[in-house]
């Protein structure tokens, strides 16, 4: 069974940490009622949504996605490139017990959880500000014994490699192409945003449909006309914490 993983928003999210956008008020109440807009969605889209509760000291606990990657056969817990952010892997890694075994990134590697793109077998990683190479050489050693295979991919101008592009089904990325190396990516397809939206390159693919910020219509019109199915979802107040749509979920099957 499908099964996402969330927590709820920390009441200091507006205390996160930002990297290439200004900071902003950030109104709570608003981002708790579209977290739980996402989560209805996931529901609604066939997944069976645990939801741990929120972390009032740590403010960007409710992006999950950052410090862990699951895959089929084990967890990898991942020492988080921002010093406040590491405890919200421990806690994690309490609760992944249950579902993988784990294995554990050590410093002076850093990862975040943002930076893996997974197509498949194949793990493309992010060389940004939070991701360092000591991280992608510890992690391709841990996954290599599973039969998976680790690409590193500079990243410019922008968080994580996921801020730039996501999988959207089959060999298809949706991207800003302009914000990473794309010669890892031989043989993949596109899907461009519109350059009036850069930071549109962050859609969540589930089953038959492609879950995707309101704020970008002009973007999701160049995915519908590629055949994706698409469900919107406003998720303002969260994306001035610098997040998108993957961050704030652990997909995997149970």
């Amino acid at each position: 069974m499908l099964t996402a993983l969330v927590r709820a928003v920390s009441p200091a999210i507006a205390r996160c940490e930002l990297t290439h956008l200004e900071r902003q008020p950030i109104e709570y109440e608003r981002a708790v009622d579209q977290h739980d807009a996402y989560c209805a969605m996931l529901e609604r889209l066939g997944a069976r949504v645990v939801r741990l509760p929120a972390e009032p000291e740590l403010p960007d606990s409710v992006f999950v996605e950052d410090p862990a990657l699951l895959l089929d056969e084990l967890a990898v817990i991942l020492p988080l490139g921002v010093e406040s952010r590491r405890p919200e892997a421990a806690l994690l890694a309490k609760t992944l017990s249950a579902y993988r075994p784990l294995e554990y990134v050590m410093l002076p590697g850093t990862i975040d959880g943002g930076d893996v793109l997974r197509v498949g077998r194949a793990l493309f990683v992010g060389l940004t500000r939070r991701t360092n190479e000591e991280g992608i050489r510890q992690l391709r050693a841990i996954v290599a014994r599973h039969g998976y295979e680790v690409t590193a991919v500079p990243v410019r101008g922008c968080l994580h490699l996921k801020s730039a592009a996501t999988w959207i089904g089959g060999k298809t990325l949706l991207a800003n192409r302009a914000r990473f190396d794309t010669a890892a990516f031989a043989g993949f397809d596109w899907v461009d945003v519109d350059e009036r939206e850069p930071r549109a390159a962050n859609a969540l693919a589930l089953g038959s449909k492609v879950i995707f910020p309101a704020s970008f219509p002009r973007t999701r019109e160049r995915l519908e006309a590629r055949g994706c199915r698409v469900e919107t979802l406003d998720i303002s107040e969260l994306q001035k914490a610098e997040a998108g749509l993957t961050c704030s979920s652990l997909l995997f099957d149970t």
